[in-house]
């Protein structure tokens, strides 16, 4: 009998559910889609069939929870022909954001995994209720399925204690689970092994710095397909500039907005969470829109893209510094994918380090994972794609599959 090759995806958010379809033996997509605003009585629910010709569907009204979100994805699936009903469903796969150290693979989910998730909420209160949420309606839904957790903070736990330490007193952070755990993990880990793919070598020979440039972004130096170190930490407020976060920043300037300002802690989280990045740089967190205002002159966009620009460069030379030989530097989701003149500043000046790129490549628009430096350059620049859903699936996928193997 032919194993299910189906994995359902889910990605829990507080007020949203992202949902996508898999078929495993082409890694093809069969639907997919987004309720969002649950809780308000303005919910949506957008769905796509992606297999047979099907049409975007929309739904509006009240969707008052998680449960009553899953039910309405269940309907919409339904109705494709492709229920959770489906013997071919293998799985369901869920992005957990925080998995601690324990957690450094996917994971069947069960009462004592729940538990343990449930306990990293201090360190990831913004995500990891939400996830628990989505994974217990679906489970109440399949009780019989496998339910796995791939977490953004897995492919991070490789890090040699020397790059996840603070400098701080040990007992005091051991004490209150205080590191760098670096997020964005399921990423990194599919756009560095397809950068290996790009350059026709296997992950184990390659060293990649990858840039993962989206509203969140994040940097990471991976040695043979194993992380060294990563830019985000115990919460994805560190590393680089991003939409609406700070970034590195002094920790001082908490202490000195405390006392000289008056802010409260809830104050200046949100400050640095965000209100700050580019668009508390210029009130824009849409590089398109940055892009265009510096087109028109605009001087406070032109600075807010320098400062972005700069920590970028940081990151590329400490991390070329602790890799010690890098083959490629790889931009990845949608700042990295899309903004051309992102990576041409951020590579610019860097060609003693053997980077370089080339305008006309650079300039070309793809859904494709491409090279886009000059064949001279010793370090390969690459344009990735990242699919963070299709490897949640081949996670989810493959950890069914060993589990039933071994069962057998």
């Amino acid at each position: 009998m032919t194993p299910p090759t189906r994995v359902l995806v889910l990605n829990s958010g507080s007020s949203s559910v992202k949902y996508q379809l898999l078929d495993m033996r082409d890694d093809s997509r069969l639907a997919q889609g987004l309720v969002e605003r649950i809780g308000e009585e303005t919910s949506r629910i957008v769905h796509t069939p992606l297999r047979g010709g099907g049409e975007r569907r929309e739904r509006n009204g009240p969707i008052p929870d998680h449960a009553a979100a899953l039910k309405a994805v269940a309907e919409e699936l339904a109705t494709d022909g492709l229920g959770l009903d489906s013997p071919e469903l293998a799985a369901i796969g869920h992005r957990v954001v925080h998995g601690g150290l324990r957690f450094t693979e996917p994971t069947v989910i069960d009462e004592e995994v729940l538990a343990e998730i449930e306990r990293l909420v201090p360190v990831a209160p913004l995500h990891n209720p939400a996830n628990l949420v989505g994974i217990r309606t679906a489970m109440a839904m399949r009780p019989d399925l496998p339910q796995v957790a791939v977490f953004d903070t897995a492919f991070h736990t490789t890090m040699p204690e020397s790059a996840a330490r603070y400098a701080i007193d040990v007992e005091t952070a051991d004490a209150h689970r205080i590191r760098r755990y670096g997020f964005h993990g399921t990423s990194h880990a599919y756009v560095s092994r397809e950068t290996a793919r790009l350059l026709g070598k296997e992950p184990e020979e390659v060293n990649v710095i990858v840039l993962h440039l989206g509203n969140g972004a994040s940097a990471s130096a991976v040695r043979g397909g194993r992380c060294v170190d990563t830019s985000m930490g115990l919460t994805p407020l560190e590393g680089l500039v991003m939409g609406t976060r700070s970034g590195d920043i002094d920790p001082a300037v908490t202490f000195h907005l405390k006392r000289v300002a008056g802010m409260s802690t809830d104050e200046i989280d949100m400050l640095l969470n965000k209100k700050s990045g580019l668009v508390g740089l210029c009130g824009d967190n849409d590089m398109r829109e940055i892009r265009r205002r510096i087109e028109e002159g605009d001087e406070r966009a032109a600075l807010a893209f320098d400062i972005y620009v700069h920590r970028l460069k940081k990151y590329i030379g400490a991390y070329y510094a602790v890799l010690g030989r890098v083959d490629a530097v790889a931009f990845t989701a949608g700042v990295g994918e899309n903004a051309a003149p992102v990576r041409e500043a951020a590579i610019t000046g860097l060609e003693e380090l053997g980077l370089a790129v080339d305008a006309d490549l650079n300039s070309v628009r793809s859904d494709e994972a491409r090279i886009i430096s000059p064949v001279y350059a010793r370090v390969a620049v690459a344009v990735v794609p990242t699919d963070e859903e299709l490897e949640i699936a081949r996670q989810s996928h493959a950890l069914v599959l060993e589990g039933a193997s071994s069962n057998e």
